[in-house]
């Protein structure tokens, strides 16, 4: 256990920022399964919502250092391609 007062309250902020963290990051996980959820069905505007909402929670969280930057931007590039496909597939008639 830590003996002085600086290392007493450098847990409680890791214990803090810790749980903050983690509920970032497990929202980003839950709007991504929901964006490859939508990608799946039919409906254009949800998939698109939802690429929105999944890209904004992407770069807040990179902006607060939760998440590295160069991930966040890999991960938007790949739900956009995502999107792009799913978007253009749903646009031609299928044969």
């Amino acid at each position: 256990m830590a003996h002085t007062l600086s290392t007493r309250k450098r847990i409680r902020q890791d214990r803090k920022r810790h749980l903050r963290n983690l509920s970032v990051k497990t929202r980003i996980k839950g709007l991504t399964k929901k964006f490859r959820a939508a990608t799946e069905g039919s409906d254009t505007a949800e998939t698109d919502r939802t690429l929105k909402e999944t890209i904004r929670a992407l770069d807040k969280a990179a902006s607060k250092g939760i998440i590295p930057r160069l991930r966040a931007s890999r991960k938007i590039g790949r739900l956009s391609k995502a999107a792009h496909v799913s978007l253009s597939a749903q646009d031609t008639p299928s044969s």
